[in-house]
C-alpha cells in the first residue's frame, strides 16, 4: 500500500463503524483524526514490510475522535518483584520496607554484570553501584504504585488500570477458625499449618505429616494469599485444584484474599521439590480493565507465565504456562515468531518465587544476569513496528530481613526500532501509565493512567 488514499466520511454512524473495523484491518498502521476532513496516507510497504509504516486518517469536521495504532506489536515483560527503591510510604507496609531496594541492594552487596540493561538505561533511572548511566539509553523512568499493597494482584491490576481503594486482607496469624472449619468440612479432609510461612520451609516442616495423614498444608504470607500445598502422589492435581476452587468460593466478602494458590510438590522427606503445576485462583478483575478494552478492539493478546491466572484469562486469546524464567524467555521468542501483531504480555516469576522470598541474593543476581544475557537475542527479534516494555510489579528485596514483598518503585525501560531513545520518562504516578500507553497505542482507553506514548514517538 503506497502513496495517499482519500476517502469521505458521510456521517457519525459511518465513522463509528469505520473506527471499530478499520484498525483491525490495518493493524500495522497508525490512524489519527484531527477533525479537518478525511485523509488516509501511508509510507512504506504493506503488512510484510520491515520498514516503519504509518497510516493517518482525518475525519470530517464534527469528529474529534483520536485513534492511534502506532506500534503493531507490543511485548510487555514483567520482571516479577524487581523493584528499584523504597516508596515514601514503605514504612506502613513493613518494618524493613524503608530499607528496600531490590536491584540497588543486590548491585551493592553482590554486584551485577548487566551490560545490556545498562546500555538500555537501567543506571539512568537512579544511581546503581557498578551500573553506569548509558550515553544512548532507551526511554527510561520508574513507576510508583498508587494502590495500597505490594503484591502480584495489586501490581498487575494497577498496570491494567485498576486502582484499589483498600488493600486485600492479610492474615499474618493464620485464617479465622470459622473459615478453616468450613474449608475442612467442604473438602472432607483436615488441614495442617494455617500460619504465615515460607512455602519451601513449611513443606519441609509438615511434608512428612502431610504424606502420613493426607491433610493438605494451608499457609499464607505477608501477602493476601491462601496457599494449599500437597504432594502430587498423596492428593492428585485434579483434587488439589478442586480444593483450591472450594477455598476461593469460601473466601468472599471481608475474607476475599487476592489469590488462592495451589502449590503441588513431589519427592521424599528431606528432598521435597515444588513442581511447575502451580495454579493461581485470583479475584475476578473489575470490568473495563486493559485486557477487556483490547478485546473490544479485537487486539490479539498472548500471555506468558502467570498473567493468565492473574486476570482469569479475560481478553487473552492464547497463553503459555512456564516452568521458570528460561522457559518464559524462550516462550516469548516463540510467541514473537507466531504473533505478528497485538500484545505479548509476559511475567517472569523466578526473581520473586525462587530468589526474593528465599533471601537468595546470589540467585536473584544470577537471574538478573541471565535475563540481561538474553536481551540481545530479544532485541534482534524486534521488528520495526515493535515496542518492548520492561518493568516490574513490586519489590521483594532478598537483602533485608523477612521474606515478604517490599513496597518499592519499579523500573521502566521502553525500547523499539521506531521508538525515541534517550527520553527520561521521569517518575510516573502509577503503574497504570504503562497500561494507558498500551491502550492508547491500540485505540483504547482505561480508567486510570497517563500515557507516555507521545513522548516516545
Amino acid at each position: 500500500m503506497d502513496g495517499s488514499v482519500h476517502v469521505a466520511a458521510q456521517d457519525r454512524d459511518w465513522r463509528s463503524w469505520y473506527g471499530d473495523w478499520w484498525p483491525h484491518f490495518l493493524s500495522p498502521y497508525a490512524i489519527r483524526s484531527n477533525g479537518r476532513g478525511t485523509t488516509v496516507e501511508t509510507t512504506g510497504g504493506g503488512e510484510q514490510s520491515r520498514r516503519p509504516t504509518r497510516l493517518r486518517a482525518r475525519f470530517c469536521e464534527r469528529s474529534h475522535v483520536t485513534l492511534e495504532i502506532v506500534f503493531r506489536r507490543i511485548i510487555w515483560i514483567v520482571l516479577d518483584s524487581a523493584g528499584i527503591g523504597a516508596m515514601p510510604d514503605a514504612a506502613k507496609y513493613g518494618e524493613f520496607d524503608p530499607d528496600s531496594d531490590t536491584i540497588g541492594n543486590i548491585a551493592c552487596i553482590r554486584g551485577l554484570h548487566v551490560p545490556n540493561l545498562a546500555q538500555l538505561g537501567l543506571g539512568n533511572i537512579k544511581p546503581l553501584v557498578g551500573i553506569p548511566p548509558s550515553n544512548s539509553p532507551a526511554a527510561y523512568g520508574r513507576c510508583a504504585l498508587a494502590s495500597p499493597g505490594k503484591d502480584t494482584t495489586t501490581g498487575h491490576w494497577e498496570m491494567a488500570g485498576i486502582h484499589l481503594a483498600k488493600p486485600f486482607p492479610l492474615y499474618p496469624h493464620g485464617f479465622p477458625a470459622q473459615i478453616m472449619e468450613e474449608f475442612e468440612t467442604r473438602i472432607g479432609r483436615r488441614s495442617l499449618g494455617n500460619k504465615a510461612a515460607s512455602g519451601t520451609e513449611i513443606i519441609e516442616e509438615l511434608g512428612a505429616e502431610h504424606m502420613r495423614t493426607g491433610s493438605p498444608i494451608v499457609y499464607t504470607s505477608a501477602d493476601s494469599v491462601f496457599q494449599v500445598a500437597a504432594h502430587e502422589e498423596v492428593i492428585p492435581l485434579w483434587e488439589l485444584y478442586k480444593i483450591c476452587e472450594t477455598a476461593r468460593a469460601i473466601l468472599q466478602g471481608p475474607y476475599e484474599v487476592g489469590r488462592v494458590i495451589a502449590r503441588p510438590f513431589t519427592g521424599a522427606p528431606g528432598d521435597f521439590t515444588r513442581t511447575a503445576n502451580r495454579h493461581d485462583y485470583a479475584v475476578p478483575p473489575p470490568k473495563g480493565m486493559l485486557l477487556d478494552r483490547l478485546e473490544e478492539r479485537g487486539v490479539f493478546v498472548h500471555s506468558i507465565g502467570k498473567i493468565f491466572d492473574v486476570f482469569l484469562g479475560r481478553g487473552i486469546r492464547e497463553s503459555t504456562k512456564t516452568r521458570n524464567n528460561a522457559d518464559g524467555m524462550a516462550a516469548t521468542l516463540d510467541a514473537m515468531q507466531s504473533a505478528a501483531d497485538g500484545l505479548i504480555f509476559v511475567n517472569l516469576v523466578d526473581f520473586d518465587q525462587q530468589y526474593g522470598h528465599r533471601n537468595d541474593i546470589a540467585g536473584y543476581g544470577a537471574a538478573l544476569e541471565q535475563f540481561d544475557a538474553w536481551v540481545p537475542r530479544f532485541e534482534s527479534a524486534l521488528g520495526e513496528g515493535d515496542l518492548a516494555i520492561f518493568t516490574a510489579d513490586h519489590g521483594c528485596d532478598p537483602t533485608i530481613p523477612g521474606t515478604d514483598h517490599t513496597r518499592e518503585y519499579v523500573p521502566l525501560l521502553v525500547l523499539g526500532p521506531a521508538a525515541r531513545r534517550g527520553v527520561d520518562l521521569g517518575l510516573r504516578a502509577s503503574l497504570s501509565d504503562i497500561g494507558q500507553s498500551v491502550a492508547e497505542n491500540f485505540g483504547a482507553k482505561i480508567a486510570y493512567g497517563r500515557s507516555f506514548l507521545p513522548q516516545i514517538l
